[in-house]
C-alpha cells in the first residue's frame, strides 16, 4: 500500500518561511517525480512545482518562482518544499504527489492527471 504524508504547514507572518516535507512508503522513492500542488479556499487545485527522480529538473509555478525551492532526498525518501518570502496568497492546503509513470515530470508538470498517488496534505497559513 503507496504510503504519502505531508508534514510542515503551520500559520506563519507574511514574508516569513517554512519547509514542508513529504515522506513514502510503498514504492520505490527514487524513480518517480515527485510534485507540490495547493489549494486555497473555494479555488481548484493547482500545481505549485514538480522534480524529476534524478532531482536535476525542476518546474515552478509563475506564482512562486524565485520564492520556492524544490527538492528531494532519496536517502530519507523525502520530498521538500522551502518556501520564502511567503505572501497571505500562498496560504492552502499543500499536497505532494508522485507521477504516474517513472522518470521525470508529466509532460505538463501542474496537471493533476500526471501524479497517481497523493497525500491528504498539510495547511499553511500566512498571515498579514
Amino acid at each position: 500500500q503507496v504510503q504519502v504524508v505531508e508534514s510542515g504547514g503551520g500559520l506563519v507572518q507574511a514574508g516569513g518561511s517554512l519547509r514542508l516535507s513529504c515522506t513514502t512508503a510503498g514504492l520505490t522513492f527514487g524513480v518517480r517525480g515527485m510534485g507540490w500542488f495547493r489549494q486555497a479556499s473555494g479555488k481548484d487545485r493547482e500545481g505549485v512545482s514538480c522534480i524529476d527522480s534524478s532531482g536535476r529538473s525542476t518546474y515552478y509555478a509563475d506564482s512562486v518562482k524565485g520564492r520556492f525551492t524544490i527538492s528531494r532526498d532519496s536517502a530519507k525518501n523525502t520530498l521538500y518544499l522551502q518556501m520564502n518570502s511567503l505572501k497571505p496568497e500562498d496560504t492552502a492546503m499543500y499536497y505532494c504527489a508522485l507521477t504516474r509513470t517513472t522518470g521525470g515530470c508529466p509532460a505538463e508538470p501542474f496537471s493533476r492527471g500526471g501524479y497517481a498517488y497523493w497525500g491528504q496534505g498539510t495547511q499553511v497559513t500566512v498571515a498579514s
